[in-house]
């Protein structure tokens, strides 16, 4: 079924923090109206790479991850700077984070984090034909990179150290692109 979009009479917003807060004042079709409060990024989103050495390894670092308060396997992210495309801006943190470049980068897709109240996208970037280049990060310490075999994701699926869902969703979504296209 498609609906119309709700008509928006109103936002206002404040910074709150790092964070833009809004609040939209809608209408739906149904005659209902609410108030609907959403986060609003700033800049232009972040990238979460999948850096694969070879056609079956990806490699992982792992990092600390203050929310949790735990090292934390994942994959190389970060956030795209002023001016940056999504490949560039993937390539750069490979270099930062694991120690590599990339001949070959591509946009898979775009991933949303929490759509029903947060604008945030981060792009899903595929990095091939990789070759050694390490860059200054601003990490306070070198992050251990570990090779994964992609046929051994459910192991890591399942591991406590192996929680954050972008780096989880990206695994999935790059293998099956990749298998598609073998």
């Amino acid at each position: 079924m498609t609906r119309p979009l709700p008509v928006i009479h109103g936002i206002t917003g404040q910074d709150v923090g790092p964070v833009h807060m809004e609040q939209i004042d809608l209408e739906f079709a149904n005659g209902e109206r609410r108030l609907y409060h959403r986060q609003v990024s700033r800049g232009s989103g972040a990238v979460v790479v999948v850096p694969m050495l070879d056609d079956d390894t990806v490699l992982l670092v792992r990092e600390y991850a203050a929310g949790v308060h735990r090292y934390e396997l994942g994959l190389v992210k970060g956030r795209i700077d002023d001016g940056e495309t999504p490949e560039q801006a993937a390539d750069r943190e490979l270099k930062e984070e694991a120690g590599y470049g990339a001949r070959r980068v591509e946009v898979l897709r775009a991933l949303s984090l929490a759509p029903t109240y947060m604008s945030h996208q981060t792009f899903l970037v595929l990095a091939r034909d990789l070759y050694p280049e390490k860059l200054a990060g601003d990490e306070p310490e070198e992050l251990e990179v570990l090779p994964w075999k992609l046929d051994k994701l459910d192991a890591l699926m399942l591991r406590e150290d192996f929680s954050e869902g972008r780096s989880l969703a990206a695994l999935f979504i790059a293998r099956e692109w990749l298998q598609a296209r073998r």
